[in-house]
């Protein structure tokens, strides 16, 4: 069972609208406006959607729908992000070598507006989940006042520039005022909505594209475990509009300061997490998407049979829990070994999962595998992988978590994209 078994013809054939991908990352977000890929079954609420799914498969996993949506450029900066990119996306039958950039988003438009031909033309969406340590709850939150620079090195001396990490949404607005996209989608961490007005500041900034040219919609905080993902993990989403691509109706809806329900590009909530109500379905767990994994020592997958060793520091220490099987799993972070949580601790250590103990089941950290999957990321998308005749690349362990956990999940993403391809022609058939 393969993620990309389906011809490259077929693959594309349904595909009409160009997606310019930004701060990229592995891919989540790509993957998920591509759709088409593997997650488990009861990741989909089948009453609401019975449409997501394009084919029923083994092991309780379903095959999602291809959508309209094709990626035709991405960047990012962090060399083991544009490697699992480009050897995942070859295999989709993508010229991803050269369809994913490896300089920043500030070089790549100063390149563009300096020599041109750097972003392709007739893009219709632009998305990005422009960086988000600045605003981080877990990290220093300076936000705009950060002290990093648009490659990711320290930087010196007056550091509130336009080209610091914490003002990289600026340049995603160029690339938007470059490419007149018809939509875009920005993504950041819940912790900048609780940074004084910096959100506010954000969507006017990004309004003001193309001389107030968006409507950008008031950002919704989307908790993944509402879609259907086994995870605690919450982003905020900017969704932006172009005005003058909008027929005359869809504009008077999007304007109001309660978007109308059948106009709101937000996807609805399909799993009960935070909801109890009778026509969600029960939120995915843990338990379920590790049902097919095989302990690392018996595994030839090298995402799950290569995994942090680090010792157990503690539990005042970050990251060293065990996951809660019946329940959803903590946020995956970008982190080195010793923060990444536990499949299982000792019994000395408090373990709970007395029946793998009693088996005889060691102690051990989660997989670069299982925190993939805990991202909705399919069971056969590489992160740890060695050189091949098709991709000249290595990714170790160490870089597969660091660029698992600062990944959209692809069933978040998803469900945005299915969300936006449905009221495509409500919003742009100008003969409505």
């Amino acid at each position: 069972m393969a993620l990309f078994d389906i011809e490259n013809t077929k693959l594309r054939q349904n595909k009409k609208y160009k997606v310019l991908s930004l701060f990229s990352g592995c891919g989540g977000m790509d993957l998920g406006f591509e759709g088409g890929f593997i997650v488990h079954r009861q990741s989909v609420n089948e009453t609401m959607h019975p449409d997501f799914i394009e084919e029923v498969l083994p092991d309780n996993y379903v095959r999602l729908r291809q959508t309209a949506f094709q990626t035709v450029f991405s960047n990012d900066i962090l060399g083991e992000a544009r490697k699992t990119w480009i050897r995942n996306f070859t295999k989709m039958g993508y010229d991803a070598a050269n369809i994913c950039r490896g300089e920043s988003v500030v070089d790549l438009v100063k390149q563009h507006k300096e020599f041109g031909n750097v972003f392709p033309t007739d893009i219709d969406v632009v998305t990005g989940g422009f960086p988000c340590q600045d605003f981080s709850v877990a990290g220093k939150r300076k936000g705009f006042m950060s002290d990093k620079g648009h490659n990711g090195k320290r930087i010196e001396g007056d550091v509130a520039s336009e080209e610091t990490r914490g003002k990289l949404y600026f340049w995603m607005k160029e690339v938007i005022e470059i490419t007149k996209p018809k939509i875009f989608i920005a993504e950041n961490v819940k912790g900048l909505t609780n940074l004084g007005n910096v959100k506010d500041i954000i969507r006017n900034d990004f309004s003001s594209a193309g001389g107030n040219g968006y409507i950008v919609l008031t950002p919704k905080v989307l908790h993944a475990a509402d879609y259907g993902v086994p995870q605690s993990r919450e982003r905020v989403i900017f969704i932006g509009i172009r005005k003058d691509c909008l027929n005359e109706a869809a504009l008077s809806a999007l304007l109001k300061d309660d978007v109308p329900e059948p106009y709101n590009p937000y996807p609805p909530i399909t799993h009960n997490y935070h909801i109890k109500d009778s026509g969600l379905t029960d939120f995915q767990t843990v338990k379920n998407v590790f049902e097919n994994l095989d302990e690392p020592e018996n595994s030839n997958d090298l995402s799950q049979k290569l995994y942090s060793k680090a010792k157990y520091m503690g539990s005042h220490c970050q990251g060293q829990s065990e996951v809660d099987l019946n329940s959803i799993g903590p946020t995956i972070r970008s982190e080195h070994h010793g923060n990444i949580e536990y499949r299982r601790l000792s019994a000395e250590h408090g373990g709970k999962h007395l029946e793998e103990l009693s088996a005889g089941l060691q102690e051990r950290r989660l997989t670069p595998r299982e925190c993939a999957m805990i991202q909705t990321f399919p069971p056969d998308f590489e992160f740890v992988f060695s050189k091949s005749e098709a991709c000249p690349f290595t990714v170790s362990p160490s870089g597969a978590y660091k660029v698992i956990g600062n990944a959209v999940p692809p069933l978040l993403a998803f469900n945005i994209a299915d969300r936006i391809e449905k009221l495509w022609n409500l919003y742009f058939d100008k003969q409505l």
